[in-house]
């Protein structure tokens, strides 16, 4: 699957913006798109098998199989309900992929310590909202095991607001749950290099 099949297929799921509005601002006004950083970073395109990214689509999406429970590895199927781990979970608020109260609904699938963040932005520049950029905030909640599930908008009016980007928070949960330690870079056998950095990668053409 090339990278400009994969990069239309989800610039159509939010057409009016991804689109549209930019081909009638460059091609009917001529006024020339002002790449800005994410717009660099959107560009290095994703590229997979065209039979991983069907099944993914299938699977997850047409047929929802991993939240029915039915989504098998191994011939065996994976039930979210069995996760017992804590797990930290993040929405967008504008994201046209997975729209949060989609995201939220890992609630009533999971019986584990959830903390659910939901921050402003969209797909991408939601997530990528690293400390310091301006205008970022977001709120959070931690469900215990055994709680009740709220409703998203119930959810919603009652996480905590913080202001920032949710990084941080993120990164404190982490210490807390025993992700503290550090430990020395791998080193690795340079005959066991497959070739220099930054890779073969970089030298495909967004077209090919």
């Amino acid at each position: 699957l090339t990278g400009l099949q994969m990069a239309g297929s989800f610039q159509f799921l939010h057409s009016r913006e991804l689109v549209w509005s930019a081909l009638t601002r460059e091609r009917l006004l001529g006024e020339r798109l002002r790449p800005n950083d994410l717009m660099a970073w959107n560009a290095d395109v994703t590229r997979m098998p065209a039979a991983m990214h069907s099944e993914y689509l299938r699977r997850c999406y047409l047929h929802n199989e991993l939240a029915e429970g039915l989504y098998p590895v191994e011939g065996k199927p994976v039930s979210l309900a069995d996760i017992r781990q804590p797990i930290f979970a993040v929405g967008t608020e504008k994201d046209h992929v997975s729209p949060w109260r989609s995201v939220y609904k890992l609630h009533r699938l999971t019986n584990t310590e959830l903390t659910f963040a939901l921050t402003n932005g969209g797909h991408n520049a939601g997530i990528v909202s690293e400390p310091g950029h301006a205008g970022r905030h977001y709120a959070m909640h931690t469900r215990r095991p055994d709680d009740a599930v709220l409703d998203a908008d119930a959810w919603q009016a009652q996480a905590r607001r913080h202001e920032g980007s949710w990084w941080p928070a993120w990164h404190d949960w982490l210490l807390k749950h025993g992700s503290g330690t550090q430990v020395p870079g791998r080193r690795i056998d340079p005959a066991a290099a497959l070739c220099d950095a930054p890779g073969q990668y970089v030298l495909v053409r967004y077209h090919d």
